[in-house]
């Protein structure tokens, strides 16, 4: 694991201008986040090789014959950049509905997304029943008003079973992959949020190839980074829903993390994403990495559209093992108090390292504005180790259980050895990068009592790295940057959320993250709700407005 580390280590300071800098703050030796986020330049693939622009957009073409420019232009500052309370005012004022909501994403997709010098390859597939949905929300007529997400376009990461469109992973092996809805998409639907599409994903959720750039699947081709196309990386693995959302492509998407892959997009693109506590959010019918680490999250241009998703989907799934049941009651819990919440008193760990960091520092100042009392902390010095053993002894059970009980009947690949053989028919198109992470997850066993070994190791030592300095200095929060520390709130099952906290002078985001115990998230979301508003960092990228 060291030595994978090391190797990573030396390809970023390689392969970006300001690695070594950067580097030097966010890596400790046992830090795996970092496989979440590779900063390449050169790409063997850019535009999917399965993915037919004329028919991802026949199903439309007659609906959005009247949807024109002008149209565009007229509805584009009620929704460009508008959180979903904003979004809805302009409803109740009769200035719009839900068709030309949806009209106005497909628009800007179909603009902006594949097939042309702008394209950013974010949005895989798109649900063809999407505006009749539409269509239908504008008739339905409530006595109490529905949750906040009723009638909000959203995208899903590629991994999430969707009724309706395939579910690939980005790979090739589940191009066929038709499923009935995920326990979460379950929940959206049910409080009226509309499916607009799927959205591109590292392949196999960025443990696949080992070598190949964050954004890439096979399927959807290379997913770029709005604010520096084919310059910045896209962090993964939930790369084309935190694109999609930084590009105003949808309200807001789900992405899903095993460790950084909400944080790192997120914070790359400059939006708002919640990994929650593990258990919170269901993980039945996701395709799974592990079973003890994944989990499902929101990812949003604002802290309040993100509060609305994560309380439209969280809930307990009896079909999840390690789901919880928290007693919040239905609706609005994570909502309720967020506008009126206060930084006052609060306390946080600031790691001494990361103090090189002028944005990090700008945003302590801003937490210490609105009351918030910050304690500068030596980082406690544990390891993660066999942190890559505990992912493939996983997933070399969890995939094959996926693929048994939430494949579609199509899927002809059993086990992760299955997809190898399949991919080894056509290499050049389905692994242009190799699938050496899927080759290592069939080298490496173990028996039950040392697996479980592994996990409770990492797991106490995740714990120690916070709950020592937790303890020491009665603290509320961690604050960190990007998925710096995603690897350790990974195997501690800690929460955490990252807000944009501004650019570099090359133009690169960054984001601010706080993380604190498991099933704090009203709590992190009101932290973050503050922070966002007294510093407002967030910019659209420039050339998607």
């Amino acid at each position: 694991m060291r030595f994978l580390i090391y190797l990573l280590f030396i390809f970023l300071c390689f392969n970006c201008k300001n690695a070594e800098s950067e580097q030097k703050l966010s890596i400790k030796s046992s830090d795996v986040s970092v496989i979440s986020s590779k900063d390449f330049r050169e790409f063997k693939v850019l535009d999917s090789k399965y993915i037919n622009n004329e028919d991802l957009w026949q199903p439309f073409e007659t609906d959005l014959e009247d949807f024109t420019e002008d149209a565009y232009q007229r509805l584009k500052p009620l929704i460009l950049e508008q959180d979903i309370p904003t979004i809805k005012e302009n409803f109740s004022k009769g200035k719009l509905n839900y068709e030309n909501l949806i009209k106005f994403y497909l628009y800007r997709i179909r603009a902006f997304d594949r097939e042309n010098e702008m394209s950013l390859n974010s949005v895989i597939s798109l649900n063809k029943n999407v505006i009749k949905q539409a269509q239908d929300a504008d008739r339905m007529r409530f006595e109490v008003a529905p949750h906040p997400i009723f009638g909000m376009p959203i995208l899903l990461k590629d991994n999430i079973n969707t009724e309706g469109m395939p579910t690939t992973a980005g790979a090739v092996a589940l191009q066929g992959n038709n499923t009935t809805d995920a326990f979460v998409v379950q929940r959206l639907k049910a409080k009226g949020a509309i499916i607009l599409g799927k959205a591109n994903l590292s392949e196999w959720a960025y443990f696949f190839c080992g070598d190949c750039p964050s954004g890439y699947s096979a399927i959807g081709g290379q997913t770029l980074n709005p604010y520096g196309r084919r310059i910045m990386d896209t962090g993964g693995s939930s790369s084309g829903s935190g694109v999609a959302v930084s590009a105003n492509f949808a309200v807001a998407a789900l992405g899903s993390e095993t460790s950084g892959s909400i944080l790192s997009p997120s914070s790359q693109n400059s939006v708002v994403g919640l990994k929650p506590t593990i258990g919170l959010v269901s993980r039945s019918g996701i395709v799974p990495i592990s079973s003890t680490l994944d989990t499902a999250g929101p990812m949003t241009k604002n802290v309040m559209d993100n509060a609305i998703l994560l309380d439209a989907i969280y809930g307990y799934d009896e079909a999840d093992s390690k789901s919880i049941d928290t007693n919040w009651g239905n609706d609005y819990h994570l909502l309720d108090g967020i506008k009126t919440s206060s930084m006052e008193g609060k306390r946080f760990g600031v790691p001494k390292r990361l103090l090189e960091d002028s944005l990090y520092v700008s945003a302590i100042s801003d937490l210490k504005s609105k009351g918030a009392i910050i304690i500068e902390i030596e980082e406690v010095d544990v390891d993660l180790p066999d942190f890559l053993r505990l992912l493939n002894l996983d997933m070399k059970v969890d995939l094959p259980s996926y693929l048994s009980n939430y494949a579609g009947k199509d899927v002809t690949v059993s086990s992760v050895q299955d997809v190898i053989d399949f991919n080894k028919k056509d290499s050049l198109n389905a692994m242009p990068y190799g699938q050496k992470l899927f080759e290592g997850i069939v080298d490496d066993n173990a028996t039950e009592e040392e697996f479980q070994k592994v996990k409770n190791t990492l797991k106490t030592n995740g714990r120690i790295y916070f709950d020592t300095p937790f303890k020491a200095h009665n603290l509320d929060g961690f604050l960190s940057i990007n998925n710096y520390h995603a690897g350790f709130a990974a195997v501690a099952e800690y929460p955490a959320i990252t807000v944009p906290m501004g650019y570099t002078e090359e133009g690169k985001p960054k984001g601010l993250t706080f993380i604190s115990k498991p099933l704090s998230e009203k709590k992190l979301l009101a932290w973050a709700y503050v922070y966002e508003q007294v510093s407002k960092r967030r910019v659209a990228p420039t050339n998607y407005n």
